[in-house]
C-alpha cells in the first residue's frame, strides 16, 4: 500500500501537479513529511487562487532565496515590467528641464543633418537615434567619464546608426560646425563626417568602430577585460574606467554579440555595461515578430550570469499597473508578441481596447477606468527608454552592482518624435528624410523656438541656442565635471620605446648549422628573448587561442604565466614538469581558449592601448593561419579602422606544410586577403633571420624612433607574418640584405655563389620564392645547374604585398609628374633571363607584382583546395615541388629559344611530373 504523504505516490487530482522525476530524486530527503507539506501548500494555492497566483508566489519565493544567497538556479525571466519600481528610482542630480531642451536640439539637428544630406544622395539613418536619444543624453549628462580627468575615462561603444545624434551633440558643444554637418557622408574633400564611428576617418572623436554589427559587443567585453589585465599587471590603474556598449536588439542576433557573455560573467567584469536599445525592430521589420526579444535577451544574459535591469515602461504606466490588482495586465504584457506591440503604436484607442484589453475580462474591466487619451499615451509614447528618470535609475543600478556585468534592456519606439510617418514603421530604417511640414510638427512637439522664416527655399535649418545659452553652458559644465567632452579619442605623443638589445635579433644571423628549425619556433624563440628585455619586455602581450603547445609556446607558461583574475586555485596536473601550466593574476599571456574572434578582440584592445590608455603595448597574436584572416578578417578591418598596432602571426602557414591535416587547415590565401587591408603589412619570411629583421623594423616603425620623412600616421599599421611548422636548416644571414628584407625582395644567391658549376654562357633564369617555397626553389636551382646546365639566381620574396604597395606608390608619383622607379624594378634591374615566382599560396599571391616586372614573368602556386597527404605528395599534386619548378623554368627558357623544346618533355618524363 502506498504512503499518501510521499510525493512519489500522491495521486494527481484537479489543480494538483503530478510529480515529475528530477535530479532531486537522487538526493536523500531527511524530512519527507516537511517536503510533502510544502508541496501540499502549493497544490492548495493552485486550487484556491488559481495557477497564476501559485506561479507568482513561487517566483517571489525564488527571488527571496536568490537574495538570501541560497544555492538555487536563478530565474531566467522576470515579468515584462521595469526592474526598478518607480518608488525606488533615485532623484536625478541635474536640471531635467535643461537636459530635455538639450536633447530636443540634438534630435532636431540629427534629423536635419540626414535630411539635408539626402539631397546629395548619400543617405543616412534617422530612426535609431530618435529611439535612443535619452539613452545617450542621460549618459553624457551624468555618467560617461571623459579623458581630461583622472585615469583613462570611460570607453564608449556607440551604436553605428546613431552617429547623427552624436554629431548633433558635438555641434551643440562647439566641436563641430554647420559646415561639418553639411558634409555628413561627404569626406572626399577632407572636411566631411564619416557615416558611422570610424576612428581612422575622424580620429579626434571616435574611439571604436562599431557599425559592423556584433563586433561592438564582443570588443567591449574584451576591452573591459583588457582594462583589468592592465591593472593586474601593474601597467596602469584602470579601476575608474567603465566600458559602455550601446547596442540594438536586432544586433544581438549576430553570433559575435553574445559569444563572450560567459567570459564577462566568469571574470566578474562589473566595469562593463551593455545598453540594448529594444525598439523591437531590426532593419526590415520586427526583431521577434511572434515572440518577445526582451524576454529572450533577459534569459540569455541571466543564464550567462549577468545582472539584468529592464526599463520598459514610462511613468504613464504607473497608474495602469496600480490598477492591476489581479495580475492580468502583467500577464497580458508577457504574452503579447513584439509585432503586435509595434502595431499598437500605430493604431487608435478603440483597436487597443478590443485587441489588448479585450483578451481578458479583468483587463476589460480595467480599461473602462481609462480614457482614450490615457491608453494612447501609454501605448504610443510611454517607454522606459524615453524617460530620463527611468534611464538614470537603470544606469545608477548598473554602476552600483558589483561582481558581474550589467545589461540594461531599455524599451523604446524606433522613430520616436519623428511623427506618425516614422514611428514603428517597418521601413523606417530606409527612410532618410522628413518633409518641411513634418519638421514643423516635430518643432512643435519638441517646443523649439525655430521660426517659419528659418525654412528658406524648402531647406531645413540647423538650430543652435547660442554658445552662451543656458543649454550650452549647462552641457559644458556637466561634461567638465565628468572629465571633458565625450566621445573623444586622445592620443598622447608617443615617447618612443627603447629598442630591444641587438643580441635578441643577431642571435639568428649565424643560422642553425645542421639543425633543422621551423620558422614558427624561430619566432617563438625571438619573442622569448624580447619579453626578457628590461625596458620593453613587460609591454609584450602574447595572445593565443588554445594552440600554444602546437606553436611550441609552452615554454612561456611558467615564466610569463597565463592571465587569470583568480590566479591558480588548483594544483596543475603537470606541476612537476619544467614547462608546467601556470595561471597567475598578473600573468602576461592571454590564452583565450578556442576562440579566434575573442583572441582578435584581445589583440584590438592591446593594439590600441596607446590611444585608449596612453600606454603602448606590443601584442602578438599567433594562430593557425587558415583560421585567422579567413575567419576573422572583419575584425582585422576593425583593427585597421581603430588604428591598431602589433604583430599578427599566421602559424602553420601554407597549403602544403601541414602533413595530414587536409583541406580545412591548408591555408593558400591568407596573404592575399591580408593584401586587401591598407593597414596590414604582410610578410612571408623564409628564414629565421628574416623574421628577426622584420620584427625589429616593425618595433621601430610602430613604437620606436621614426626615420626622416616618416610621420606619426606611419605608425598606424600592423604586421602580418606567416611562419611554418616545417623544420628546415636555417642559413646564415647574407651581408647587406636588411633593406631588401623589409622592402620585400633581395637576391639570396646565384648559382655560382652557391658553389654550383655552370657554363659561362649558360641560360639564365631568376627564381623568386617566398616562405617555405624558398627551399623547393633552392633544390630546383641545384637540379637546373647539375642536370640541365641552367644558371638560376634565387631571390627571397619576403613580401609580395609590400612590393606591390611600393610599385603602386611609384605609379601614383609618376602620374603626379614625379620620377619614381618601383623598388621591385630597381632590385631586378640587370637580372638576366625570365622570372619564375613560386609560393605555397595560390598564384594570385605572387602575381600581385607581375605588371611591374620587366622580364618575362610567370608563377607557380598551390591553387585549389588543400588535401591530406605528405608534404612531398601535396607539393607534387599542386605542381610546386622542386622538380615541378625545374619543368616550369625549362618551359620558360624553351619559349625564349634558350633551351631545346625537347628538354621540357624530357624533364617531365624524368621527374614524372
Amino acid at each position: 500500500m502506498t504512503d499518501p504523504t510521499l510525493p512519489h505516490s500522491r495521486p494527481s487530482t484537479t489543480g494538483r501537479i503530478p510529480h515529475q522525476p528530477s535530479e532531486l530524486d537522487q538526493l536523500p530527503d531527511r524530512d519527507p513529511e516537511e517536503t510533502a507539506e510544502w508541496q501540499a501548500s502549493l497544490d492548495a494555492v493552485t486550487e484556491a487562487a488559481g495557477p497564476h497566483r501559485a506561479a507568482y508566489l513561487m517566483r517571489r519565493t525564488l527571488e527571496r532565496a536568490e537574495g538570501a544567497g541560497l544555492a538555487l538556479p536563478k530565474l531566467l525571466e522576470t515579468d515584462y515590467v521595469n526592474t526598478i519600481p518607480t518608488a525606488d528610482e533615485p532623484a536625478v542630480d541635474g536640471d531635467e528641464a535643461l537636459e530635455s531642451r538639450i536633447t530636443a536640439w540634438n534630435r532636431w539637428n540629427a534629423a536635419a543633418m540626414v535630411t539635408r544630406g539626402s539631397k546629395h544622395g548619400v543617405g543616412g539613418h534617422i530612426a535609431t537615434f530618435a529611439s535612443a536619444a535619452w539613452l545617450y543624453e542621460t549618459g553624457f549628462n551624468h555618467f560617461f567619464r571623459g579623458k581630461e580627468g583622472d585615469g583613462s575615462g570611460d570607453q564608449l561603444y556607440i551604436q553605428g546608426h546613431a552617429s547623427p545624434g552624436i554629431y548633433a551633440r558635438a555641434f551643440l558643444d562647439g566641436r563641430l560646425t554647420e559646415a561639418h554637418l553639411d558634409h555628413f557622408r561627404r569626406e572626399a574633400d577632407g572636411r566631411g563626417l564619416p557615416s558611422y564611428p570610424h576612428p581612422r576617418r575622424l580620429p579626434w572623436l571616435w574611439e571604436f568602430p562599431t557599425v559592423s554589427m556584433g563586433l561592438g559587443p564582443l570588443s567591449a567585453i574584451y576591452q573591459a577585460r583588457f582594462n583589468r589585465y592592465l591593472t593586474a599587471r601593474g601597467i596602469k590603474d584602470t579601476s575608474r574606467s567603465h566600458v559602455w556598449a550601446f547596442l540594438g536588439d536586432g544586433e544581438m542576433d549576430e553570433p559575435e554579440s553574445t559569444a563572450a557573455l560567459a567570459l564577462a560573467a566568469r571574470e566578474g567584469l562589473d566595469n562593463l555595461t551593455f545598453v540594448i536599445n529594444c525598439n523591437l525592430q531590426r532593419l526590415d521589420g520586427p526583431v521577434r515578430a511572434n515572440f518577445k526579444i526582451v524576454q529572450e535577451l533577459e534569459a540569455q544574459f541571466r543564464g550567462a550570469g549577468w545582472n539584468v535591469v529592464k526599463s520598459l515602461w514610462g511613468s504613464a504606466w504607473d497608474e495602469l499597473l496600480r490598477l492591476d490588482t489581479t495580475g492580468a495586465l502583467v500577464r497580458r504584457l508577457r504574452e503579447v508578441p513584439d509585432a503586435q506591440v509595434q502595431t499598437y503604436q500605430t493604431r487608435d484607442a478603440a483597436y487597443i481596447r478590443q485587441d489588448f484589453f479585450g483578451a481578458d475580462p479583468a483587463l476589460a474591466e480595467l480599461a473602462r477606468l481609462l480614457s482614450d487619451d490615457k491608453i494612447l499615451e501609454c501605448f504610443h509614447l510611454s517607454r522606459g527608454g524615453h524617460e530620463p528618470r527611468k534611464v538614470y535609475a537603470a544606469y545608477r543600478a548598473a554602476l552600483a552592482h558589483k561582481g558581474a556585468p550589467t545589461v540594461i534592456l531599455a524599451q523604446t519606439v524606433k522613430g520616436f518624435t519623428l511623427g506618425e510617418g516614422f514611428a514603428s514603421k517597418n521601413a523606417n530604417h530606409q527612410m532618410k528624410k522628413l518633409t518641411v511640414d513634418e519638421f514643423k510638427t516635430m518643432r512643435e512637439l519638441l517646443d523649439l523656438p525655430i521660426p517659419d522664416s528659418a525654412f528658406v527655399d524648402g531647406q531645413v535649418p540647423y538650430a543652435h541656442p547660442g554658445p552662451d545659452s543656458p543649454e550650452v553652458r549647462y552641457l559644458k559644465e556637466r561634461r567638465a565635471a565628468l572629465g571633458g567632452p565625450a566621445p573623444a579619442r586622445r592620443v598622447q605623443p608617443l615617447t618612443p620605446l627603447p629598442a630591444p638589445a641587438e643580441k635578441a635579433f643577431a642571435a639568428f644571423d649565424k643560422g642553425s648549422g645542421s639543425q633543422s628549425v621551423a620558422t614558427t619556433m624561430a619566432f617563438v624563440r625571438l619573442v622569448k628573448d624580447l619579453v626578457r628585455d628590461k625596458e620593453t619586455g613587460r609591454r609584450w602581450v602574447p595572445i593565443v587561442p588554445d594552440e600554444a603547445r602546437t606553436f611550441g609556446m609552452e615554454s612561456l607558461f611558467p615564466s610569463l604565466g597565463i592571465y587569470s583574475p583568480k590566479g591558480q586555485t588548483y594544483e596543475p596536473v603537470d606541476r612537476d614538469q619544467l614547462m608546467y601550466y601556470r595561471e597567475a593574476e598578473n600573468g602576461q599571456i592571454l590564452n583565450e581558449g578556442i576562440t579566434e574572434a575573442g583572441s582578435m578582440a584581445d589583440f584590438i584592445a592591446a593594439a590600441t592601448s596607446y590611444a585608449t590608455h596612453a600606454e603602448a603595448m606590443i601584442p602578438f597574436y599567433i594562430f593557425y593561419s587558415m583560421f585567422g584572416w579567413q575567419r576573422t578578417a572583419d575584425q582585422m578591418w576593425q583593427l585597421g579602422d581603430q588604428l591598431g598596432r602589433g604583430f599578427l602571426v599566421g602559424a602553420t602557414a601554407g597549403r602544403t606544410t601541414l602533413t595530414g591535416e587536409g583541406l580545412q587547415h591548408a591555408d593558400g590565401q591568407s596573404p592575399l586577403i591580408a593584401s586587401t587591408n591598407p593597414a596590414a603589412l604582410s610578410y612571408d619570411p623564409a628564414f629565421a633571420y628574416e623574421i628577426a629583421a622584420i620584427v625589429k623594423e616593425g618595433l621601430r616603425r610602430m613604437y620606436g624612433e621614426l626615420s626622416d620623412g616618416e610621420s606619426e600616421a606611419d605608425r598606424d599599421v600592423f604586421y602580418y607574418l606567416t611562419v611554418y611548422n616545417e623544420p628546415m636548416p636555417q642559413p646564415a644571414k647574407p651581408a647587406g640584405v636588411d633593406e631588401g628584407i623589409v622592402k620585400g625582395l633581395y637576391r639570396f644567391n646565384t648559382a655560382r655563389s652557391a658553389g654550383l658549376a655552370v657554363p659561362e654562357n649558360a641560360p639564365r633564369i631568376q627564381l623568386l620564392g617566398s616562405g617555405t617555397a624558398i627551399h623547393w626553389v633552392l633544390a630546383a636551382q641545384k637540379l637546373l645547374a647539375e642536370e640541365w646546365g641552367v644558371a638560376a639566381d634565387v631571390w627571397s620574396a619576403t613580401s609580395w604585398g609590400e612590393l606591390r604597395r611600393d610599385a603602386m606608390a611609384a605609379d601614383a608619383a609618376v602620374l603626379r609628374g614625379e620620377e619614381q622607379v618601383p623598388y621591385l624594378r630597381q632590385a631586378l634591374a640587370g637580372a638576366e633571363g625570365p622570372v619564375l615566382a613560386v609560393s605555397d599560396y595560390m598564384r594570385q599571391v605572387p602575381d600581385q607584382i607581375a605588371q611591374w616586372v620587366e622580364q618575362d614573368y610567370t608563377s607557380l602556386g598551390a591553387d585549389g583546395f588543400g588535401l591530406s597527404d605528405t608534404r612531398e605528395a601535396a607539393r607534387r599534386h599542386f605542381g610546386v615541388d622542386a622538380e615541378s619548378v625545374v619543368v616550369a623554368a625549362l618551359a620558360q627558357l624553351a619559349r625564349r629559344g634558350e633551351v631545346p623544346a625537347t628538354a621540357v618533355k624530357e624533364a617531365r618524363e624524368r621527374y614524372a611530373v
